[in-house]
């Protein structure tokens, strides 16, 4: 059975609220000008699937993980408080105590029935990370819900959601991450926490040194909506000899690239050719960057918060079209290469004399990379997980055709690969799947899954 066919019931036990083991400060924290941001201001889901370890027979997954977290938020206790917003929109922390939204559940499958190779979107989501009522929004809600799914097999699901204004992927595994080590006994986690937000708030005054050209102000001039059940979500596999067959189509001096960079310009270069864009169109290829390392001094080692800004780069939709890869490619190279510690300021500052505004959307595709982060080396005991990461693959539910993950993936033969999920328009998937495998010259997607409320 594939796993998008897959049906199963779950019984779930009721909410509750876990709060830290120990007394922690009632104070308040302001965010950073970065985290507070309107792009930012959504629930991110991730799900993470373990299997059974007989070692660990007797123990229960959803109490070692529950009341790790209890001892994990003494140290991440603003993780138990609620978001606030102030003059300006601008969000605070209030370290209230209350604690995050815990689960535990039990479906009637096992691991073997998800299939051999797991990846998003997943079936039943809904099932495995059940929407609290009144615990979705932004402000005065609690900032994590985790659900732990027991599996007929032995193994387990976590499914988490997080408050994106709190933290970004890294930060959310290096909370996952000192859960995972205090549930092994230890009695505080490796990294500690580091707050900081400063470190990414605006000048005062704040200054705009660069364009930005990521939040440039276009109206969407095709106003059409493709409804859910039309659009179609297919993971593509990159090994070695796809990526060996895209740099063979790419000058010799931009050869050295990352996988990450090769593969954000051959896909906006398809993807372009796919949604058949006019050919003045302006098309912007806009992506997370992180930037821990390009601060200067870098941020520090434990910074949990937002650690990423947005860079950008565009073209006129004819000369993607027309030009061969490495032409898109020296663009995305170039932006990238752009982001430097003024850079980094500067989007800081234009949040507040802006208003905190949200990308661009009109010829937008926008790409999350999480393929570096740790995600499945998290152990609580039980193993490193079988898969780790995104929940869904897209990045935002309100508009899923322009956006992408790149993900680490493991195949069933122990062979690593890069997976970059996408999502169109079925007329347009069936163009973009032609475009991606005459220029690899063999198949590397999975399945195709059609949307569907659940598995958004």
């Amino acid at each position: 059975m594939a796993s998008s066919d897959l049906v199963f019931s779950v019984t779930r036990g009721k909410p509750v609220l876990v709060s830290p083991a120990k007394p922690t400060p009632h104070e308040f924290r302001l965010l950073s000008d970065i985290d507070d941001q309107e792009c930012l201001r959504f629930q991110l889901p991730a799900i993470q699937f373990y299997r059974n370890n007989p070692s660990m027979r007797g123990r229960d997954p959803a109490g070692v993980i529950r009341d790790a977290i209890a001892k994990a938020l003494v140290f991440y206790y603003p993780f138990a408080g609620r978001i606030r917003e102030g003059p300006g929109r601008k969000l605070t922390v209030e370290c209230t105590g209350e604690g995050l939204v815990f689960i535990e559940a039990d479906a009637d499958v096992s691991l073997k029935q998800f299939g051999d190779e797991l990846h998003p979107p997943f079936p039943c989501l809904e099932k495995l990370l059940y929407d609290v009522p009144g615990t979705g929004e932004i402000i005065n809600c609690p900032l994590l819900l985790i659900q732990v799914t027991r599996l007929t097999c032995g193994g387990f699901i976590i499914a988490g959601r997080l408050n994106h204004t709190m933290s970004d992927g890294a930060g959310f595994v290096q909370f996952m991450s000192a859960v995972a080590e205090l549930a092994q006994g230890a009695r505080a986690p490796s990294v500690l926490p580091v707050w900081r937000r400063e470190l990414l708030s605006a000048r005062d005054p704040p200054r705009v040194t660069h364009m930005h050209r990521e939040y440039d102000q276009v109206t969407d001039t095709k106003g059409n909506i493709t409804p859910l059940d039309e659009m179609a979500h297919r993971c593509f596999f990159f090994g070695p000899p796809e990526i060996s067959a895209l740099r063979k189509q790419v000058p010799h001096h931009l050869r050295t690239c990352s996988t990450f960079e090769l593969l954000s310009a051959c896909f906006w270069r398809c993807r372009t050719i796919a949604v058949g864009a006019a050919p003045d169109e302006e098309m912007r290829y806009i992506f997370f960057c992180d930037v821990r390392a390009k601060c200067q001094p870098p941020l520090p080692a434990g910074y949990y918060g937002n650690g990423v800004v947005l860079a950008t780069a565009i073209s006129p939709a004819s000369k993607l079209c027309q030009n061969p890869l490495g032409y898109a490619l020296e663009l995305v190279i170039k932006a990238k290469s752009a982001v430097t510690q003024e850079f980094i300021q500067s989007q800081a500052d234009l949040m507040v004399i802006k208003g905190r505004p949200h990308f661009t959307v009109p010829g937008t595709y926008i790409v999350s990379n999480v393929t570096r982060l740790a995600l499945m080396d998290i152990d609580f005991g039980w193993g490193n997980a079988v898969y780790s990461g995104p929940a869904r693959g897209i990045v935002y539910d309100n508009i899923p055709d322009i956006s992408s993950f790149h993900l680490r993936f493991r195949n069933a033969e122990g062979e690593d690969r890069t997976m970059v999920s996408i999502c169109l328009p079925q007329p347009a998937m069936e163009r973009f799947v032609a475009e991606i495998e005459s220029m690899i010259k063999e198949p590397i997607i999975s399945s195709s899954y059609k949307f569907t409320t659940s598995a958004l």
